[in-house]
C-alpha cells in the first residue's frame, strides 16, 4: 500500500513544482506590450525633439554594451530587470560631455549609480553613472569633484551643450569602465539610442 500510494503522489509533486516553476517565470518576464508601449512612446518624444546641437555623451566611445530596456541581471543571477539608461563603453578615464544645456539638479555617490550628475534640460533631465570622483559639500551646496580629471560641478550650475562634466569611471555596482546613461521626458524614461539615432539624422542634415 506505501509503495502504491508514493507512486501516485511522486508524479503529482513533480507535476506541482513545474508548474509553480513556470508561473514564477511568466511573472517575472516582462510582458510584450509593456515594452511596445515604451518604444512608441520613446519614438513620438524623440522625433518631437531638434537635436541638430546635441553632444555625443563620451569621448573615446568603444561599444554599446547594454541597452535601454528589459535584461538579465548585469551582475549575474537569473533576475531580469529594467535597464532605464544605455550603457558606452569608453577607457577609464575618458571624458564624458554634457548632452544638452541645462542645470546641475543633483549629484551624489552613495548607491549603485556611482558618481552621479543629473542634468535638467526643460523638460529633459539626462543621468550621468559610474563616473571618476566623489561628492563633496560646502557652505550647504553639494559638488562633485574629480581632481585628477580637472572637473568640479556644483548642484545648480549652469552646464552648456558639449561641456565635459567628468570622466569614464568604475564607481556604483558595475562590471567594466563605461557610461551609463538616462535620459527622462517630465517622468517617462526615453530609450538613449533612439535619441542618439535622431540627433545623428539631424546632423547629417544640417
Amino acid at each position: 500500500m506505501g509503495k502504491w500510494l508514493h507512486k501516485l503522489v511522486f508524479p503529482r509533486v513533480i507535476l506541482f513544482i513545474i508548474g509553480l516553476s513556470i508561473v514564477s517565470l511568466i511573472a517575472i518576464l516582462p510582458h510584450p506590450e509593456a515594452v511596445t508601449a515604451i518604444e512608441a512612446q520613446s519614438n513620438t518624444l524623440v522625433r518631437n525633439g531638434s537635436w541638430s546641437d546635441a553632444s555625443f555623451p563620451v569621448e573615446n566611445f568603444q561599444a554599446y554594451t547594454s541597452p535601454f530596456g528589459y535584461r538579465r541581471s548585469a551582475t549575474g543571477g537569473s533576475n531580469v530587470e529594467f535597464h532605464r539608461g544605455l550603457d558606452l563603453a569608453a577607457p577609464q578615464g575618458s571624458y564624458i560631455r554634457n548632452w544638452w544645456g541645462g542645470t546641475v539638479v543633483r549629484v551624489s555617490d552613495h548607491d549603485a549609480c556611482g558618481t552621479r550628475i543629473v542634468i535638467k534640460s526643460g523638460p529633459w533631465q539626462h543621468t550621468y553613472c559610474h563616473m571618476e570622483g566623489h561628492v563633496e559639500a560646502a557652505s550647504g551646496r553639494s559638488y562633485m569633484i574629480d581632481g585628477p580629471g580637472g572637473v568640479q560641478i556644483w548642484e545648480g550650475q549652469q552646464i552648456p551643450t558639449g561641456a565635459r562634466i567628468g570622466r569614464v569611471g568604475m564607481t556604483g555596482r558595475t562590471t567594466g569602465p563605461h557610461l551609463h546613461w538616462e535620459i527622462r521626458y517630465v517622468n517617462d524614461y526615453v530609450d538613449p539610442a533612439l535619441v542618439l539615432r535622431e540627433m545623428f539624422s539631424k546632423q547629417r542634415v544640417s
